[in-house]
């Protein structure tokens, strides 16, 4: 499917600006706004893969930098700065694709900002949000306190999680999902890591793992479009 790909700069509350793409695929059934994680922006391979592969099913995308990422920074920003330049995001990604079903999310850090962003005060449209790997807790320190949050969360929510992955048990994330009821859908991804990455005797490859998450991803967008007003 031909996709039109579109460099943008997003203003933030902050009068700084940050670098985003805008991958418009034609007859857009939904769009997404997929925000990068803590330790590679938005132009990192496997997001630039994934908007493409949802592109090819219907599914416009808005990546975007965090101001950090924007600076040349390794360190996060802090939560309060994160959420503004989601938001900002949101609201580009809603000018620009007017009447489009909206969702959001990330890879690792992204939907976890997506989420907190959401919990503090609903995003302006969005219908539902999307973890590309929700990080809930540090590596070797399983635990469930990052996930308090989204009890607040009142829109569904997509989880996409690898079974080797070191930052969500996947037990914990389970009982997470299932304690957040029908709001909540998990996915889960057989012998992927935080990466999606699978190993060589998995039988399977790293591209077969992100059609998957395309797939997947671009199933659960269309009903909740057809689902809500």
């Amino acid at each position: 499917m031909n996709a039109a790909v579109t460099p943008l700069r997003i203003a933030l509350p902050s009068g700084a600006s940050v670098a985003a793409v805008l991958r418009t695929p034609e007859q857009a059934a939904a769009a997404y706004v997929f925000a990068h994680g803590a330790g590679a922006g938005m132009n990192h391979a496997f997001m630039a893969d994934l908007a493409s592969a949802l592109g090819e099913r219907g599914i416009a995308t808005l990546r975007f930098q965090f101001p950090y990422m924007e600076q040349g920074s390794k360190r996060p920003d802090d939560p309060a700065t994160a959420q503004a330049a989601i938001r900002a995001a949101v609201a580009e990604a809603a000018a620009r694709l007017p009447g489009v079903p909206l969702f959001a999310g990330g890879k690792s850090f992204g939907g976890r900002m997506t989420s907190q962003a959401q919990a503090t005060a609903p995003l302006e449209g969005v219908r539902g949000l999307a973890f590309v790997g929700f990080p809930l807790h540090p590596a070797g320190k399983p635990a469930v306190d990052r996930a308090a949050h989204l009890a607040k969360v009142q829109v569904p929510m997509l989880f996409l999680q690898g079974t080797r992955d070191t930052l969500a048990d996947l037990e914990l994330i389970r009982a997470t999902t299932a304690k957040l009821g029908p709001l909540a859908t998990l996915h889960v991804v057989e012998g992927a890591d935080h990466s999606f990455h699978v190993l060589a005797r998995s039988g399977r490859n790293d591209a077969q793992v992100l059609e998957e998450l395309a797939a997947t991803m671009a199933a659960w967008f269309k009903p909740a479009t057809s689902a809500q007003p």
